[in-house]
């Protein structure tokens, strides 16, 4: 082990139970609430012969868990199953509406939901009336009351706590169902699924060992919903890289293959995997997607990863042209970028990320839908988009999110009157120094760039998949000479840096985007700068480098 890991592995307090966690210590998935109830009604289904309608969501994670669960319900003896996802653009979040007719129309008994459901009183009660049982599976916040379902498995349901402590002989195993709840309450969509995978397994309705062919999925969907990489996450997504890498699913493969996918990671599956997936969903249908996960010929799934690749860059090419229009129109110097124009509305919260990251201000992007402005927000720090929206409420016609993210529609003729009263909200709070939240902080200080091997970068990559938690590792690299820089690109917009240490050692640098004051330095500058080490490879030659994130002229 190289002195810059093991010293890395003292500042993250990471032990060796983290480097190689052990399936086997999996959290029961029977702590979560309603989950026998859950087993019970699947064995029922499998005995009557019972046709199954899955219910999903049309993002990474709700494409991902009804993967999952449709694998799930075969696995445990389900033959006639169906999978429903919303349309982004006709039904928003949550169970729609539609779900009641299909049901009815395909004779289905069970109605099995990913990732939503917790809040779909109405519509769950309706397929009660109907004489259709439902379970809810999910991992979002709920509400005062649960619906009337058979069951609703969430770790984030406000009894998960109480009805996992039952029978708790002592404070010990009262602590140990806390810890194990907390662990819970991080799973994604995908991640809930799969616990029920893992309680058939434990119900002996599923062979065991069979459910862990699941986990490439389960790794995808965490990955994709910015789930924390701690705890339960961190076992499922360990063994989920190792189950991607000899992935059964003709799809995957091939969308690996269209996607140029070289080694397995949290980075190709969040900016190469992930956003192609996504982009079925925003552009279109995430039917694409779906039918993608399932594909069984490699002929039916290599057509489809080129359906996902061509969207996915026409989501790129609608994303940059939005961002290109809105710098060039200027978004203004209140404290909150609120703007709108004539964009897809599958791409607005991408656009409203990258004002984010760019402008270092919470942004709404919306643009007009029937008769309306809809659109979506992205925040950081203590701005808290819900709350805003529930200040701001007389100006919407809908809308609702997290602190971070949020969706919202604004009556046409209300924008001003919206963009004024969320920036006055804004400063009611009278936050400061909220860049705090989006600067980079370096996990070491490197003095020498021979520690910054690939010796290192192998070493690291025990630590993947990086996010939320386990962010990836950054290095500063203090008062380094620069004694080349170049810029990169068809518009010279990418940086290309060749730094000294104190030994005289080189090593080279790029960003690509930089900002107008890094594309100016011109060499001889002394800089400090926080760097990602990534691997280059060049005719067959392997080195490393540094992907600059931030830098200071000293």
């Amino acid at each position: 082990m190289s002195k810059l890991f093991d010293e890395l592995l003292r500042v993250r307090e990471f032990d060796a139970g983290f480097l190689s966690p052990a399936y086997e210590e999996c959290v029961d998935p029977t702590v979560l609430p309603d989950m026998a109830q859950a087993v019970e009604r699947i064995r029922k289904a499998a005995s009557r012969g019972e046709r199954v309608l899955i219910y999903g969501d049309y993002d990474v994670d709700g494409v991902t868990a009804s993967t999952i669960m449709y694998d799930t319900l075969r696995l445990a003896g389900i033959s006639e199953i169906e999978v429903m996802l919303p349309n982004r653009f006709l039904d928003g979040y949550g169970m729609s509406k539609k779900v009641v007719q299909k049901a009815k129309e395909t004779g289905a008994g069970l109605v099995v939901t990913v990732d939503c459901g917790s809040r779909n009183h109405e519509i769950i009660g309706e397929l009660r009336e109907n004489g259709i049982d439902t379970i809810v599976t999910d991992h979002h916040e709920c509400g005062e009351s649960l619906p009337e379902a058979v069951a609703v498995v969430n770790p984030k349901r406000r009894d998960a706590l109480e009805m996992a402590s039952e029978g708790a002989r002592n404070a010990q195993e009262r602590s140990k169902a806390e810890r194990a709840i907390g662990e819970l309450r991080e799973l994604a969509g995908a991640g809930v699924a799969f616990k029920v995978a893992q309680a058939l397994v434990l119900a002996g309705m599923i062979p065991e060992g069979q459910e862990k062919w699941l986990l490439d999925l389960v790794l995808i969907g965490t990955v994709c919903d910015s789930m924390r990489m701690t705890g339960e996450n961190r076992r499922l997504c360990y063994y989920g890289m190792k189950v991607l890498a000899k992935t059964r699913r003709p799809g995957l493969k091939e969308l690996m293959r269209v996607a140029g996918t070289k080694r397995i990671g949290g980075e190709a599956i969040g900016f190469q995997l992930g956003p192609r997936l996504n982009a079925a969903g925003r552009m279109e249908t995430a039917e694409y997607a779906l039918k993608l996960l399932m594909a069984s010929s490699r002929m039916e799934a290599a057509s489809l990863a080129l359906t996902l690749n061509r969207l996915n860059e026409q989501r790129r090419n609608q994303q940059n042209e939005a961002v290109t229009e809105i710098e060039e129109r200027g978004v203004g110097d209140e404290p909150v970028i609120v703007v709108d124009g004539k964009w897809h509305e599958g791409v607005l919260g991408i656009i409203a990320g990258r004002l984010v990251e760019e402008y270092r201000r919470p942004a709404f992007v919306l643009a007009e839908v029937d008769g309306a402005l809809k659109g979506s927000g992205r925040s950081f720090g203590e701005f808290n988009l819900a709350e805003a929206l529930n200040v701001c409420g007389e100006y919407i016609i809908g809308g609702g999110g997290h602190a971070k993210a949020c969706g919202l529609k604004v009556e046409a003729g209300k924008m001003e009157d919206f963009r004024r009263a969320v920036n006055e909200y804004y400063r009611s709070l009278k936050l400061e120094n909220q860049e705090r939240f989006l600067g980079v902080r370096e996990d070491l200080e490197v003095q020498e760039f021979e520690d910054l091997s690939l010796e290192l970068l192998d070493e690291m990559r025990k630590l993947e998949p990086f996010g939320n938690g386990n962010a990836e590792p950054v290095f500063l690299l203090k008062e380094v000479r620069v004694v080349e820089a170049s810029k990169m690109g068809a518009e010279g917009e990418h940086l290309r840096l060749m730094v000294w240490d104190q030994q005289g050692k080189s090593m080279k640098l790029v960003q690509f985007r930089a900002p107008e004051e890094y594309l100016r330095l011109q060499g001889g500058e002394t800089v400090n700068v926080w760097i990602q080490l990534v691997e280059n490879e060049f005719r067959g030659i392997r080195s490393a480098e540094g992907r600059i994130l931030k830098l200071a002229v000293c």
